[in-house]
């Protein structure tokens, strides 16, 4: 296999998620407790009307036909009451409870009164106080569609609705390659030798995409042998391996002929994105028969996470069932430069408003400094630049636990 030539950016993602689409597991049944941040299957469908009965809004009177009215009883939430069977009677009735059958009217506890001979009057409000069975929901109706992401309110409706497991989509896994010898995993750098920043902060991205962590591996060794050794223990367990450098095609740059050697099938070989350049996406056999994925990220750090957020995030939204999510249109606050026939990702913060998106400095491809500054990054394409005041694309980075894109 040979270097390509640069996919364009909004291309390269584009597949990537297609191919994250394509391998998408099926279904697994989870507890309504533990399915905050999965994805949902299939339609989340109600049960039963929503709301099952008639309820009553507020606390007060079930009352049949006009007033005065004889108390004949009480019905709090969770009984299930007799009907009202004869004109002149009432019952006491709770917020939440079952209106009776035969009730013609609710009155307010605060909109009555209660007579000397015990017997209650008041005038009902114009708009009736209780929900009528369906209101919200009729049973089949699909209140969600599938590929709906999964949070509290989701939560909320399905056991609302009655359900006590979901259907959703499995959480893809992930396993992480560092390669260089001359990386240190501890300690400040110096001697020819630097410290490894992409093994620490890759996983948390990672989750924060949606993903499982497994293993992180590296150093790893800068032979053929060991990259290949190291890649195929990672895809027993992983749906999908990042390694760190190795990207070109220098004298110990073993990733493209390892990737050879595994029967790997490129989904995207560069990508026509500055800084970033080069990355890979591929697809790789898998001892079961579905396909595993190992996405080549540049060994500069932010080169790197620009090729996760380019390639890694849409794999895992298709990955997970999710859609891939258009560009939030924001105004450039300065002047952004383009980079010629390459798409441009400018490290950009945003204002309070979340609307201004302004360049940040130390932007270098082996710098990070600008990367923690940043909400995200300013989209300028091809064979342009942004002039300040002009509405350009921005593709946010998931900055809070949790966040799903």
């Amino acid at each position: 296999m040979t270097e390509s030539t640069p996919v364009d950016w909004e291309l390269a993602r584009a597949l990537a998620f297609t191919a994250g689409q394509a391998a998408a597991g099926g279904a697994e049944e989870i507890a309504l407790g533990e399915a905050d941040g999965r994805t949902l299957a299939e339609p989340l469908r109600a049960l039963t009307d929503l709301p099952a009965f008639p309820t009553s809004s507020i606390d007060g009177w079930a009352v049949r036909g006009p007033a005065p009215w004889r108390p004949v009883g009480r019905v709090l939430a969770g009984g299930t009451p007799p009907p009202l069977t004869a004109d002149g009677d009432c019952v006491e009735i709770a917020t939440g409870a079952m209106v009776p059958e035969g009730a013609t009217a609710l009155v307010r506890i605060e909109d009555s009164a209660t007579g000397p001979d015990g017997r209650v009057t008041g005038e009902p409000r114009a708009v009736p106080d209780w929900r009528l069975p369906g209101e919200e929901a009729h049973r089949g109706e699909e209140l969600l569609p599938a590929g709906t992401a999964v949070d509290p309110a989701v939560i909320g409706v399905a056991a609302t609705c009655g359900y006590e497991t979901l259907q959703v989509r499995p959480v893809p896994r992930a396993a992480l390659l560092v390669f260089g010898d001359e990386l240190l995993t501890a300690g400040p750098p110096g001697n020819g030798r630097v410290r490894d920043s992409l093994g620490p902060q890759v996983p948390s991205w990672l989750r924060r995409y949606g993903a499982t962590m497994g293993t992180v591996t590296g150093p790893v060794k800068d032979t053929l042998d060991a990259h290949l050794d190291a890649i195929r223990s990672a895809l027993d367990t992983a749906d999908l391996v990042c390694t760190t450098g190795g990207t070109m095609h220098g004298p110990v740059d073993h990733l493209h002929p390892a990737l050879a050697e595994l029967g790997a099938e490129y989904i995207v070989n560069t990508v026509a994105v500055r800084p970033g350049f080069p990355m890979l996406l591929a697809r790789v056999p898998g001892p079961d028969g579905r396909p595993r994925f190992l996405a080549g990220l540049p060994g500069n750090p932010q080169s790197a996470i620009i090729a996760l957020v380019t390639l890694v995030a849409p794999l895992l939204a298709g990955l997970r069932g999710r859609d891939l999510p258009p560009l939030p249109q924001v105004i450039a606050g300065t002047r952004i430069a383009g980079r010629g026939d390459f798409t441009h990702l400018a490290l950009a913060a945003l204002d309070a408003t979340g609307r201004t998106a302004t360049p940040v400095g130390h932007v270098g491809s082996a710098m990070l400094r600008g990367l923690a500054n940043s909400h995200g990054f300013a989209v300028v394409r091809p064979g342009t630049q942004a002039a300040a005041g002009d509405t350009i694309g921005f593709l946010p980075l998931p900055l809070t636990p949790g966040e799903r894109p």
